[in-house]
């Protein structure tokens, strides 16, 4: 058997031992059939969790109430749940009441999705009560029974049915396409960090474009931050052909898209939850992108905008013009590589110089004397030495 689940046999092999069941199951025994990288595994088993605390001398209550634990084992942890059954769903997110089981297929008929709903023995035997390795292989994404019940049981799940079909390039079930549009106006009981969660997971997937599509033609869109109306401006977000963007690129497109512009930015990004440090970063990309389609960078612009922003600025810019050339972001990383200085430390004057030389005390006539000195380095017209400084302000009249 292949890593991960190898390193975590023990796990099964301690439960059964004890006279439960155990078996693999979700997301890493779906990936295992398809042949994607597995990352960790999941395990659940007919043990609650008190019994298999007399079992693992190392566990972690992280989600007991549900039935789950974390087991630690060797340089190990592994999350691993008790067989559960869910009943009366409140604020179509969790379940009022949680009962501990002792059937695996009771508990894989509360999945989402029958491509989900696969167990795996200690073996490598798949245990499959709703067909999800046929669908896997017709790479269809289906709920485990009605679609309406899914979703109305927990909203979210409408939301992973797009960020499945864009991570793995399926599709969505007709029933299941269907039910987006009828419960769609769920999703506003649901928390937006677990929607940002979601809608994140699908732009970063190989896919994106149909889902994307999915989500406008099913109206679902509308129940996100700050999307209300704005379908036109959303379907331009379909046309672009990107090359590989990260998260904060995509975020930067989607905004351009939506044709925000300075403080609706900021206010769109916070209504998405995003965490301030990333906000900054897209604002930032955002603003230089706005500024790059109209012109080509100049010193100070690559200077203030620095590495980061200019690779993904350069690389938006090429996605917009429908450009695969990509040796204009290596042009440019070039020159910002060129510039005399990279930071203000830098420069090789400081405001206690300045305030020697103009025999004045700070205030803001210092700030618009260094930012002068400092676009005077960055467009070669003094060298960035002390003297040669101090004379170019004499020259200017300045001192």
């Amino acid at each position: 058997m292949i890593e991960p689940f190898h390193s975590a046999l023990p796990i099964i092999s301690s439960l059964e031992k004890a006279g439960f069941s155990a078996f693999f199951v979700g997301g890493s025994v779906r990936d295992y059939i398809l042949g994607r990288p597995i990352h960790d595994v999941d395990v659940a088993t007919s043990a609650t969790p008190d019994e298999m605390k007399l079992i693992f001398p190392r566990t972690i209550d992280i989600g007991i109430e549900h039935g789950t634990l974390l087991i630690l084992h060797k340089e190990f942890a592994y999350e691993v749940t008790t067989f559960r059954a869910e009943k009366e769903y409140v604020d179509f997110r969790r379940p009022k009441q949680v009962t501990f089981i002792r059937s695996l297929k009771d508990d894989l008929q509360r999945r989402d999705f029958t491509i989900n709903a696969i167990a795996m023995d200690k073996h490598g035997v798949l245990i499959d009560p709703f067909n999800g390795q046929e669908a896997i292989k017709k790479r269809e994404i289906k709920t485990v029974g009605k679609a309406e019940e899914r979703f109305s049981e927990d909203a979210l799940r409408m939301m992973r049915a797009l960020r499945f079909e864009s991570q793995l390039s399926f599709s969505l079930e007709k029933g299941t396409l269907e039910a987006l549009s009828k419960l769609g106006f769920l999703l506003e009981k649901i928390a937006v960090e677990r929607k940002k969660t979601e809608f994140e997971k699908l732009l970063l997937g190989a896919n994106r474009t149909l889902a994307f599509k999915h989500m406008l033609d099913s109206n679902l869109y509308q129940y996100l931050p700050g999307l209300k109306d704005k379908k036109e401006q959303l379907y331009k977000f379909l046309k672009y052909d990107s090359i590989q963007l990260n998260l904060n690129e995509w975020w930067s497109l989607f905004i351009f898209c939506l044709g925000l512009k300075n403080k609706e930015v900021e206010l769109f990004l916070r209504e998405w939850k995003l965490p301030l440090q990333q906000i900054r970063e897209i604002i930032k990309i955002s603003q230089f992108l706005l500024k790059r389609l109209q012109q080509v960078w100049n010193n100070y612009d690559l200077y203030m905008a620095k590495e980061m922003v200019i690779s993904s600025v350069e690389k938006l810019c090429l996605t917009i013009k429908g450009k695969k050339d990509l040796s204009s972001i290596t042009t440019f990383l070039n020159l910002y590589q060129s510039l005399p200085i990279k930071s203000r430390s830098e420069m090789a004057v400081t405001g206690q110089d300045l305030m020697d030389w103009f025999h004045k005390t700070g205030g803001p006539w210092l700030n618009e004397t260094i930012l002068n000195v400092e676009r005077a380095i960055l467009e070669d017209h003094v060298k960035n030495e002390k003297i040669t400084i101090k004379e170019w302000l004499k020259e200017c009249n300045q001192i």
